[in-house]
């Protein structure tokens, strides 16, 4: 895997990661691909992770298409065997890691929380949390083998408030808060940078599985007035990887058309 791209007919202000590494967990579909197609296009080689190694190389393929460089790793973020062969993969064949986006997620169907089967709590949780938690071990080994990094958890408006029926899910995406500023503490001094993204209600294929009508009502209680897209979230993901976000460490950054702001 060679390291830089030939996009060449991009700008060059938008080229913010031009010759640098980057992993993205989750890759197979949604705000994943999206951020994964937006990091090649700033520049970067990308390594695709997820555990649908078809859906992973129709994601590449794009890429590649596109003049971008993509690998693609099949993985289990809740496998530690699994994460760790990721990242050693990724430097054997790149010689370095520079930016990850941990994005890989896991929900379950509405359920109230004394309903809900212990064995469904611990699955959403050993993707949402562990597999975070996991991610960042390794990718923050190698990062200091660099001397540098930065790292981009996925998190949910849900992660700063509480959710009817979706506990599992609120529990993990509160946890990886939790982690995201532990670790951006923990190694402010060493050079790696590590944010949180936590996007409200986004355009991708679960809610484009909803009913119009229900899609037309969430749509209508956000301030800007409408659901965000994937490819929002990639932007913001990149310029968090890129050095355009160089003294921001430790943060949560909402992308939910301001909902969180009204407090509901």
């Amino acid at each position: 895997m060679t390291v830089t791209s030939t996009i060449d007919s991009l700008p060059r202000a938008a080229r913010l990661l031009e010759g640098k590494v980057a992993i993205v967990t989750g890759a197979s579909r949604g705000i994943g691909a999206a951020s994964a197609r937006a990091l090649a296009a700033a520049g970067a080689g990308v390594v695709l992770a997820a555990r649908d190694e078809q859906a992973l190389l129709a994601v590449a393929g794009e890429i590649t298409a596109d003049g971008g460089d993509a690998l693609v790793v099949p993985t289990d973020v809740s496998d530690p065997r699994s994460v760790e062969r990721l990242v050693k993969n990724v430097v054997k064949t790149a010689g370095r890691l520079d930016v990850a986006f941990n994005n890989a997620g896991y929900g379950h169907q509405p359920t109230p929380l004394a309903e809900l089967a212990e064995a469904e709590f611990d699955e959403v949780l050993a993707v949402n949390a562990r597999g975070v938690f996991l991610a960042m071990k390794y990718e923050i080994a190698a990062m200091l083998e660099a001397g540098s990094g930065a790292i981009v958890n996925m998190t949910s408006t849900a992660g700063v408030r509480g959710v009817k029926g979706i506990a599992a899910y609120v529990a993990g995406k509160h946890a990886i808060i939790g982690l995201t500023r532990t670790a951006a503490l923990d190694y402010a001094g060493s050079g790696i940078r590590v944010n949180a993204v936590a996007p409200g209600r986004i355009a991708s294929h679960r809610l484009e599985e909803l009913p119009e009508q229900v899609r037309t009502g969430i749509a209508a209680a956000v301030p800007l007035g409408r659901s965000g897209t994937v490819d929002e979230v990639a932007a913001l993901v990149t310029w968090l990887a890129s050095d355009h976000a160089s003294y921001i460490t430790g943060a949560v950054i909402p992308i939910d058309g301001g909902k969180t702001a009204t407090g509901a």
